[in-house]
């Protein structure tokens, strides 16, 4: 996913690891928003969190996507 493309209030799914214990990973939807402390930059509002919007996420459009994406990295759910 291209993050140039992106806009504030745009819904993305994330696959995020729990910072806590690194061998657990859920995908997650976040929303794309401005950013508290510049307004000129968009954010992305996870966990009631704002973290700044770089490349390095796993961001997709769809659940199915991350889900599908989760599952060749991490293997089934089931």
């Amino acid at each position: 996913m291209n993050i140039s493309e992106l806009r504030d209030g745009d819904s993305v799914y994330v696959i995020y690891r729990n910072p806590h214990t690194q061998n657990v990973a859920t995908v997650q939807e976040a929303t794309i928003t401005s950013n508290p402390e510049n307004p000129n930059e968009l954010s992305l509002f996870m966990y009631d969190t704002y973290y700044p919007l770089t490349d390095e996420y796993a961001m997709y459009q769809t659940s199915e996507e991350a889900e599908q994406m989760y599952e060749y990295y991490f293997g089934p759910t089931m």
